[in-house]
């Protein structure tokens, strides 16, 4: 028999009665009935019920241990009770009668506890992750995760890609985050950089003549920490093809993605088509370059039935060059009430409030006072049928543009009975982030989102540049790297008007995938530098190996990056990517367990020619 274990905790069944078996792992849980001591011993396959009485010749030993001891037991594979089988567990026919024990590690008292659903405060979590690790939950997140990556592999190795890999340590790039630096003690005063993403690497890889590549790469970037992103490193599942185009990437990578979430998500629904919405559009439609397509609400337009109307907040403001009135559906939402919600929620987002009209049936009241006649001779005209209750529209925004303009809107959002739509004003660019927060929480609140679903879209049609609006100067808004659709002759006129081949594939909410079809060609991309005010010796000298071997006959490529770490969080319906990472670090970017990062030894400065400068606390 094997020094350790001839099974592990998922193996024993019915068949295995009678059996001698060794079994190691953890205390999970210790019930004492009386003469009797029951022990959940649990490993990373499951949980095998052990038990013993006094005729054990361990017994007094067994009542020494203690949760989360980590023990060896020997013993005979006995049947359960008809009435004592656990079900929910594959080995609950069975128990294993203990005569023999062996301490391997004991425990101390607990700073958490593994057994149950207690909640801890993430400082504790982070601290003892090894403890947090045992829970069942994490052990479940992280082998999904392992799957998760291995389904990946498997696929794309399948579409006939190759997996490469790419340097850790390489040359500072900037790639739109900070870099982390890393001295040089064999060129003083020199330092390396941890690459924020092997970007560069892979399109010299196209050049190089390797047609498709793929790597699931470790990436760094000195970022501030959100509940979907690492403060430090995270993982992405980077591929590049040559001789494409944007089309043929979303073909390539559609069904990886749309396989994985099909054999990880539970059950739950996965889209198959992939609608392809501009950037432009996504933030009209949704207020966000990620939109959570699980909610059916697409916002309006609505500023030609404001413009010179009773409201003035919004009439004035239209009167402005670039503003406009947008409406947010609310199907279901007519009720004071709940709008009176929404006008806190804008409230609590730093805005005075939110203009709301919900349209309801029409009262005796209402028209009575709109006809100045009693509601008694209201109540009879409706029994002759003189008068038939439609519907109205009620709240501050009715009253002021009237009936006539609040009709007009209700038909061009689609509204009855019982909706209700909101409404913010001004510059889009001001208020498009909190209409799309507002989109998501009506879409919430009132129901219409479906949880049961992966909701894909590509939002595509980047711009390259924006402009400063104090100064007017151009620079990059996404991707310097993309080339410019049109080519150099989409360079000579308004840069504003310049699109990219670049690419966001969004799910629930989420960014999944980034990529674009690359600027390939030198001129060209000395042409786009050149407009965001970059000479051709500053682009040499940030991307000179990029540059230069893009002299050498570039093949047209491009590819994009997918982030393995949202991916898992997503599928295993994780508010959080901390709860999908092995080793996370904190919000403030420290790893409590392993004390990162620290103060280093003089002796290690000496050697790399650094000071540290005390900063001011």
């Amino acid at each position: 028999m094997h020094a350790y274990r001839s099974h592990t905790c998922a193996d024993l069944n019915k068949s295995n009665v009678g059996e001698t078996v060794r079994l190691s792992g953890w205390v999970h849980r210790i019930r004492d009935h009386g003469g009797l001591l029951f022990i959940d011993l649990r490993d990373h396959y499951g949980i095998t019920q052990v038990m013993a009485d006094p005729d054990s010749p361990v017994f007094s030993d067994l009542e020494k241990v203690r949760s989360e001891w980590c023990i060896q037991i020997e013993g005979n594979v006995l049947a359960r009770d008809e009435s004592l089988v656990n079900a929910s567990i594959p080995t609950g026919e069975v128990e294993v009668f203990i005569r023999g024990l062996e301490v391997l590690g004991k425990s101390e008292e607990l700073p958490l506890m593994v057994f149950g659903d207690q909640e801890y405060p993430e400082e504790t979590r982070l601290r003892y992750r090894y403890l947090d690790l045992r829970r069942e939950k994490m052990q479940k997140n992280m082998l999904l995760r392992s799957n998760m990556v291995a389904s990946i592999r498997r696929r794309m190795w399948d579409k006939g890609f190759n997996e490469y890999q790419t340097p850790i340590i390489t040359a500072s790039s900037p790639e739109g985050a900070r870099d982390f630096l890393v001295p040089s003690r064999q060129h003083p005063g020199k330092f390396y950089a941890l690459p924020q993403a092997p970007q560069q690497f892979k399109q010299l890889m196209m050049v190089s003549g390797f047609d498709k590549y793929f790597q699931i790469a470790p990436c760094f970037r000195d970022e501030d920490p959100r509940a979907d992103r690492s403060p430090t490193d995270f993982y992405q599942l980077d591929l590049e093809m040559s001789f494409v185009t944007q089309q043929d990437v979303f073909d390539t990578i559609q069904p990886v993605m749309q396989g994985v979430f099909e054999e990880f998500g539970g059950g739950r629904k996965v889209d198959t088509e992939w609608p392809q919405i501009s950037y432009k559009d996504a933030a009209k439609w949704y207020g966000s370059d990620k939109p959570d397509l699980r909610n059916p609400i697409k916002m309006q337009d609505c500023s030609e039935h404001f413009r010179g109307s009773g409201f003035a907040i919004f009439a004035k403001l239209l009167e402005q060059d670039g503003t406009e009135v947008r409406a947010i559906p609310a199907p279901t939402g007519g009720s004071r009430k709940f709008c009176d919600r929404m006008n806190k929620f804008a409230q609590a987002e730093g805005l005075p409030g939110m203009g709301y009209i919900f349209w309801r049936k029409q009262s005796p009241d209402s028209i009575a006072q709109e006809r100045g006649i009693t509601v008694k001779d209201v109540n009879a005209l409706i029994k002759s049928g003189e008068i038939v209750l439609g519907n109205e529209a009620a709240g501050p925004l009715a009253k002021n543009i009237g009936p006539e303009r609040t009709e007009a809107i209700r038909q061009q959002l689609g509204l009855d009975v019982g909706d209700a739509a909101f409404f913010l004003g001004g510059k889009p660019k001001a208020f498009e982030s909190v209409a799309g927060r507002a989109r998501n929480v009506i879409g919430e609140e009132l129901g219409l989102t479906d949880k049961d679903r992966f909701a894909f879209a590509w939002v595509v049609d980047f711009p390259i540049y924006e402009a400063d609006e104090e100064t007017g100067k151009i620079d990059f808004e996404h991707n310097p790297f993309s080339m410019p659709q049109g080519g150099v002759e989409a360079l000579q006129g308004d840069p504003l008007k310049v699109l990219g081949y670049q690419y966001d594939l969004a799910c629930n909410g989420y960014e999944l995938v980034s990529g674009a079809i690359r600027n390939h060609r030198p001129e060209i991309m000395f042409k786009a530098f050149e407009i965001a005010g970059y000479g051709k010796d500053e682009v040499e000298k940030r991307f000179g190996g990029m540059v230069n071997a893009f002299q050498y006959g570039a093949p047209p490529h491009g590819g994009c990056a997918a982030g393995i770490d949202r991916m898992v969080m997503l599928l295993a319906d994780e508010a959080n990517i901390r709860e999908v990472i092995m080793f996370p670090m904190n919000q403030r970017a420290e790893d409590l367990m392993m004390s990162a990062p620290s103060e280093p030894m003089n002796d290690q400065l000496m050697e790399l020619g650094l000071r540290v400068i005390p900063q001011d606390q």
